[in-house]
């Protein structure tokens, strides 16, 4: 069975947590930054996982569009969605609001993986935000073995 992760990362959880999705399959997917590839043949692949991550309240654009773009496609595979995100109390509503319905109810795999405060990567602005708003003076890492682990298996990669 071929699979791929297909992911969008602005400071690099997200890709870690795909890193982390492959490592703990039994056969590696395939991993994609929506980044640097525009065109997928989703006809290549028997399963799809799908990662972004949160930032100011919103999963990346690439990943809203490429959603949007392949709904008939993701629907007819097995898929699995996951997202990075950092306030556990907002976390599930982040969910939603990043991938539609549709999709929310045809995949296999749902998570919530936590996320990072990555203040080395962050530029001026986002670093002032992060400590002002959100009280942070040193980076943090919250990535959660178990819920990727919980994929891994939910997505039958083990």
């Amino acid at each position: 069975m071929k699979s791929v992760i297909i992911y969008s990362t602005k400071h690099g959880t997200t890709k870690k947590v795909a890193e982390m999705i492959s490592q703990m399959a039994k056969e590696k997917p395939e991993l994609i930054n929506l980044k640097k590839v525009k065109d997928i043949n989703l006809d290549d692949y028997d399963s799809i996982i799908i990662g972004g991550s949160i930032h100011a309240g919103n999963v990346q654009t690439r990943i809203k569009r490429f959603c949007h773009d392949h709904m008939l496609e993701l629907s007819t595979k097995p898929l699995g969605l996951f997202l990075s995100c950092m306030e556990e109390d907002k976390a599930q509503e982040q969910f939603d609001n990043a991938y539609p319905e549709s999709l929310r109810k045809a995949a296999v795999s749902t998570k919530l993986t936590g996320g990072e405060i990555l203040l080395d990567k962050m530029n001026f602005l986002e670093r002032y935000i992060v400590k002002k708003v959100g009280k942070m003076t040193e980076t943090v890492s919250n990535i959660k073995e178990d819920k990727v682990k919980e994929l891994v298996n939910e997505m039958g990669l083990t």
